[in-house]
């Protein structure tokens, strides 16, 4: 028997040995939104495995400029980092979407990982993943329009939510996209006109997924970016897992 039931695809991954050696070493822990998960320039502690909720790793410019470059679900493992022994983190991570899940000292992590190399491919396979979704980011950004772009940053949210409501407001969706707060007002309101999603007062709400999918066209469908790429487990099917 399992020691827990998890809706997090890489603990769901690991053999049922592999689990109660590693639940010796895993906290469970509330996740609430603006939790910082890592910091730029400085070691990471921990590594947490989401349940529930969705971090985002920012990069920030000289001028204090910032932009999403990526985000983690219930697929992996936050921060994505290639090294556990690396000084300093490049990225801030925190909690975009409240949440609940698991974390592990670093160290302990390292540890975990030397005794078990299955288990350190299968971080390696979803760190290919998503470096994946942080190379098909960047080339949306720099070729698609910024409505295209908001609706496959919804997807790539509703994908890891349970259902069709997200807690997100404008000023949040700015910050992520590394745009302005009207553009992201204005293409709301694209989206909202074809009835793919409804926008009110820091919530969004999926309305037609597959319209919302056709929109936003080869900047979702891609390796990385949507959620029919996570390994084993269907598009959506995660959220069977309650």
């Amino acid at each position: 028997m399992r020691p827990f039931e998890s809706k997090n695809l890489f603990l769901l991954h690991l053999t049922t040995p592999q689990l109660v050696v590693f639940e010796r070493i895993l906290e469970p822990l509330a996740l609430p939104r603006d939790l910082e998960l890592a910091s730029f320039g400085l070691p990471i502690s921990h590594y947490y495995f989401l349940e529930s909720g969705i971090a985002s790793m920012v990069a920030t410019s000289p001028e204090g400029k910032k932009a999403e470059i990526g985000l983690v679900g219930k697929e992996g493992v936050s921060p994505p980092a290639l090294t556990m022994e690396a000084e300093a983190f490049s990225f801030d991570v925190m909690m975009q979407v409240g949440g609940a899940g698991r974390r592990v000292e670093a160290r302990a992590l390292a540890g975990f990982l030397f005794d078990h190399p299955a288990v350190r491919q299968l971080l390696a396979r979803f760190l290919q993943g998503f470096f994946e979704q942080v190379a098909h980011t960047a080339l949306s950004n720099a070729v698609h329009k910024i409505d295209v772009r908001l609706a496959k940053w919804i997807l790539m949210c509703h994908d890891r939510m349970d259902g069709d409501e997200i807690a997100l407001t404008h000023e949040y969706m700015a910050t992520m996209l590394g745009v302005r707060r009207s553009s992201v007002t204005e293409a709301l309101h694209i989206l909202e006109g074809e009835h793919f999603i409804y926008s009110h007062r820091g919530l969004v709400i999926v309305r037609n997924r597959t319209s919302l999918e056709a929109f936003a066209a080869d900047a979702y469908d891609v390796p990385g970016v949507s959620g029919r790429s996570w390994p084993d487990l269907g598009h959506r099917s995660l959220a069977a897992v309650q």
